[in-house]
């Protein structure tokens, strides 16, 4: 079969750019530094599941492959520049590619290139990684299956559903705003075979929530939302721009209301940006957005922005002139974040740091307080064992799920945290640290706590609460209240994300050695503390050096001053 010349010198073109993509992100994947998340997604890909705490699991699969072929950071990175050099593959087979031509795949990857976030998820491995590559297969997926219902596509279909979805729960927007563009889907038949066939392919997931008491939702749908804050909303549409790029956020925006949309498919690539936007600047409303969550509106994007520049000369004019001297822009970041005192300040270099801690602790497991972050990157770092304690000053974690605290129990470790009374300042290159060395380690932070809250709700300062509770040891082992080192006690918390006001509980049950699996149930009182007007979240748990835990029941309460 006979190709011309001109379709030949496009295609190579593409590869040969593709090529080129590959390598510079290849580069930058093995030179810039470790960030903080891609530690802690590490470790998941050292512990296989079907979920965790924050994310589906498709991340932990990307770095379980990446750590088979690699070590270092190819071994968290090397699927992730993978993948994007296939999302764009599969982005440009959405577009008409037979129709390209030189300058026209040059413009494809300035677009591309332009989008800050997406240009920088070619390199760092985060479960936004996964979801652009199947977002764009299942938009292309969509596309297929919009020109024939054939069972090829409709598997397609499915597959790139079950791919978005074990990336990240974002992919659930993608779904609903493609349905909505495009509401007889609901009456055809196929795709709710590709959507029952795509929830069965969730199934072990859905699985792993129940089991472990839906971990993601609580946290995601719960635990972060909050009060409504100007700033929160102020700020969503500036991290927009730095996520998108000004130039090509506002060409985008121009095109959304210059011109309509041809098509059923390209109705869907409007719904898909416009809904992202609109939806996360409302739930700006109920606390913090981080400005990555509407990402995935990078594929629709390239592809808008693409077959316009096709149509209209103003449109590929912008495209070469403002668009491409960002990329320039965006380029030089990139070489920055080579840079150790660069990528160090932008939280891609922090390696001496935990190299110090090393220095000290040895070979010894390594017990923080407050970060999920800090474990992830001592044990990248170090190769030996690590966990955090989580209490009220933070949050929980994938840590309290796996509790590794557990296997150190009794045994030597080194704990880098502020204690008062046990902790020392260490100084090492540099680096300051505190933290203490114990021979027998002990946690309490998994004791139940089981309060009844009475039903009024409404509190005034100086009340006093009166219900009865429980105390179930679960550990193989005694527990010791009295312990000199970590000693343990009952107490009722009442705090906000600003505000912790921890306090004793009044009652007669004596605290001194609780057996394995022993359960202690007694009644007890609370006075309710001098706060501002509020409503504030209330727990009975525990209290110890590491802080009240977080395991337990939590009820809300409105505080209001006589």
């Amino acid at each position: 079969m006979h190709i011309p010349s001109k379709e030949l010198s496009a295609k190579n073109t593409f590869f040969l750019m593709l090529a080129a993509w590959f390598v510079v992100n290849l580069l930058q994947a093995i030179f810039t530094g470790m960030s903080n998340d891609e530690s802690y997604y590490a470790l998941w890909g050292q512990r296989l599941a079907w979920g965790y705490f924050d994310h589906p699991p498709m991340v932990a699969v990307f770095n379980f492959l990446s750590a088979l072929l690699f070590c270092g950071n190819l071994g968290v990175r090397f699927l992730t520049v993978l993948a994007q050099v296939g999302t764009l593959w599969l982005v440009w087979k959405m577009i008409d590619e037979k129709e390209a031509d030189n300058r026209k795949v040059c413009t494809f990857f300035i677009i591309s290139a332009s989008l800050v976030m997406f240009a920088a998820l070619g390199f760092v491995t985060t479960p936004d990684a996964p979801l652009l590559f199947f977002t764009a297969f299942f938009l292309l997926s969509y596309k297929l299956f919009l020109k024939s219902e054939n069972a090829r596509n409709t598997l397609l279909l499915c597959l790139s559903m079950a791919g978005m979805v074990y990336s990240k729960y974002q992919a659930c927007l993608v779904i609903g705003f493609i349905v909505l563009s495009n509401v007889r889907l609901l009456a055809n038949p196929k795709f709710w075979l590709a959507g029952i066939g795509a929830l069965l392919l969730l199934s072990p997931h859905f699985y792993w929530q129940y089991s472990n008491h839906f971990p993601s939702f609580q946290y995601h749908l719960v635990d972060r939302s909050g009060q409504f804050q100007l700033k929160y909303f102020l700020e969503f549409i500036p991290n927009q721009l730095a996520v998108f790029n000004p130039f090509t956020l506002g060409l985008v925006i121009y095109v959304l209301f210059k011109f309509r949309s041809k098509d059923v498919f390209e109705r869907g690539l409007y719904v898909l940006i416009i809904g992202f936007i609109s939806f996360f600047w409302v739930m700006a409303y109920r606390g913090h957005v981080e400005p990555h969550w509407t990402v995935a509106c990078s594929i629709p994007m390239i592809i808008i922005l693409y077959n316009r520049s096709k149509e209209h000369e103003f449109v590929r004019k912008y495209i070469t002139r403002y668009v491409l001297g960002s990329v320039v822009l965006i380029l030089l970041i990139r070489m920055a974040l080579v840079c150790p005192p660069l990528a160090g300040k932008a939280g891609f270099d922090e390696k001496k740091k935990f190299k110090a801690i090393e220095s000290v602790a040895g070979k010894l497991p390594v017990v923080f307080t407050g970060s999920f972050q800090r474990p992830s990157m001592y044990t990248f770092f170090s190769g030996h064992p690590s966990t955090t304690i989580s209490s009220i000053y933070n949050r929980r974690t994938q840590f309290d799920v796996w509790q590794i605290e557990r296997a150190f129990e009794g045994k030597p470790v080194f704990v880098c945290a502020k204690v008062e009374g046990l902790s020392q300042s260490y100084q090492v290159d540099g680096q300051t640290f505190e933290g203490f060395f114990t021979d027998r380690f002990h946690s309490a932070m998994r004791l139940k706590v089981k309060a009844e809250m009475p039903a009024e709700s409404v509190k005034h300062s100086g009340d006093t609460i009166h219900t009865s509770f429980s105390v179930h040891n679960p550990y193989p082992y005694s527990i010791n209240f009295k312990d000199k080192t970590f000693p343990v006690s009952i107490c009722a918390c009442f705090f906000t994300k600003k505000v912790k006001e921890i306090g004793p509980i009044i009652s007669k049950m004596d605290f001194s050695v609780m057996k394995p699996s022993e359960t202690l149930s007694g009644e007890m009182s609370v006075i309710v503390p001098e706060l501002e007007n509020g409503e504030y979240t209330f727990t009975v748990t525990t209290n110890s050096v590491f802080g009240p835990a977080l395991e337990n029941d939590m009820f809300k309460v409105k505080i209001v001053k006589e």
